[in-house]
């Protein structure tokens, strides 16, 4: 039954054109990044990056490197569209893709992550066989159809991020209209769309649309009486996030997943009327069944619990962060601080507290991240430490930080009595200096 339901072959057309989408998207994005400016805010113009914890091996290239490794990406993107050397170019993009990634966390967005696993989904899925310079150089390779698991995996994985984005909503700051008032607030000065953005009834729209499109999206797309429609309210859901949002690719990405969803005779007939349809089913077995059902039973296994490891973890997670990251908490509230970092001499028993003045060391981007994130306070208390070594000081580092919620008041963030500097990082579990609070999310 399972090999029936994974291994029978179905028209292929759904995924050569999610490739050259993909190929084009990817490519935009790495392109974009820069002509955007955003490899001179996020990489060249810091002193250091604040990488994911653990990966300090990861740092930016010197000079002009990181836009020509940019532009390499680019080009690894440009040959997956074309197909041309398909699986190493999507495998080298994904490799490339990672080591930015986990680099730095300044520019953190889900959207990131979930470009990073559909490039090694992308990966491994036999996209290059039709429709594709390798193909037409190597007609050996070249395919109709594909196993039916090549769907089924991209669906699955769609369900699982809009699930968990649209539960993850159901919390008194986003069902109050707070999250949407203040998302707003800062887009008003929007040429033509900019006022209405202001009215509580656009609020109460965002709100409640955003919890129901993030839900239902996959259920209606995939029934067939509900799928046009469907198709049309994400075109409507995903412009108005590219236009008020400005998130890249993602809003063309997930209008492009579109083609998984309608069927293949729509998709073979809008797209590629040249290419022989596939219509034979044949059920066919590969020897690698079995290690490929246990590889996507790994799979999903994380990508179900993942993004549930924050309810293990002591305190709010819209709190503490502790869990927050590759989770799909996608735009759910707004966090602001004002935290300050003092070092003391602990060879000195003179010495006082001295105020770091952190303009000397970070970029406005890297400014807003260190002032209410914990992980970033403590990397750049061990940047500081590792400082002054080279000055052969040996310092303490205190965190004095007051966070708000949501433009709540703020609250009390860091035992202002722990050493930062030399306090180890919890990777699994919650960090103690970390204070929690009974009622993070809304703090009165």
């Amino acid at each position: 039954m399972i090999n029936r339901w994974l291994f029978t072959h179905i028209d292929n057309s759904a995924l050569i054109i999610f490739r050259v989408f993909f190929g084009f998207l990817i490519a935009a994005e790495a392109i974009g990044a820069i002509f955007t400016g955003w490899i001179s805010r996020t990489l060249v113009e810091p002193q250091f990056t604040f990488n994911f914890i653990g990966f300090d091996f990861l740092q930016p290239l010197p000079g002009n490197g990181m836009y020509y490794y940019f532009a390499v990406m680019g080009l690894f993107g440009l040959l997956v569209m074309i197909g041309l050397k398909y699986r190493w170019s999507m495998i080298s993009y994904t490799i490339m893709w990672a080591g930015v990634y986990f680099m730095q966390k300044s520019s953190y967005n889900n959207h990131y992550y979930l470009l990073l696993l559909l490039c090694i989904l992308m990966s491994v899925l036999p996209a290059g066989n039709y429709f594709s310079l390798d193909a037409k150089q190597n007609p050996a390779i070249k395919k109709i159809s594909m196993p039916r698991w090549c769907l089924l995996i991209i669906i699955a994985q769609l369900w699982i991020v809009y699930t968990y984005a649209s539960v993850a909503k159901l919390y008194p700051d986003w069902l109050d209209f707070t999250v949407a008032k203040n998302l707003m607030t800062g887009r008003a000065n929007y040429p033509i769309v900019g006022a209405i953005l202001q009215k509580h009834w656009t609020h109460v729209f965002i709100a409640y649309f955003g919890i129901l499109f993030d839900l239902l999206i996959v259920p209606l797309l995939l029934w067939k009486r509900t799928r046009l429609a469907a198709f049309f309210f994400s075109i409507f859901f995903h412009i108005f996030n590219s236009i008020v949002f400005q998130i890249g690719i993602f809003p063309y990405l997930s209008l492009a997943f579109t083609v998984f969803f309608f069927s293949q005779e729509t998709i073979h007939r809008v797209f590629m009327k040249k290419k022989e349809f596939y219509t034979r089913a044949e059920i066919k077995t590969p020897t690698y069944s079995k290690p490929l059902f246990l590889i996507m039973i790994l799979w999903f296994s994380i990508q179900i619990l993942l993004p549930l490891r924050h309810w293990v973890i002591p305190g709010d997670v819209l709190w503490t962060e502790e869990g927050h990251r590759m989770s799909w908490r996608m735009m759910l509230r707004g966090r602001s601080g004002i935290t300050n970092f003092y070092i003391l001499d602990k060879n000195d028993p003179k010495a006082q507290k001295q105020l770091i003045n952190k303009n000397k060391y970070l970029t406005k981007k890297q400014l807003r991240l260190v002032s209410s994130k914990p992980d970033a306070m403590w990397q750049f208390a061990q940047h500081l430490k590792e400082e002054y070594a080279t000055k052969e000081k040996d310092i303490a580092v205190y965190v004095n930080s007051k966070i708000s919620i949501n433009g709540k008041k703020r609250k009390l963030f860091i035992n202002p009595e722990t050493d930062l500097a030399n306090t180890p990082w919890n990777y699994f579990t919650t960090n103690p200096w970390i204070i929690k609070y009974e009622k993070a999310a809304s703090p009165n």
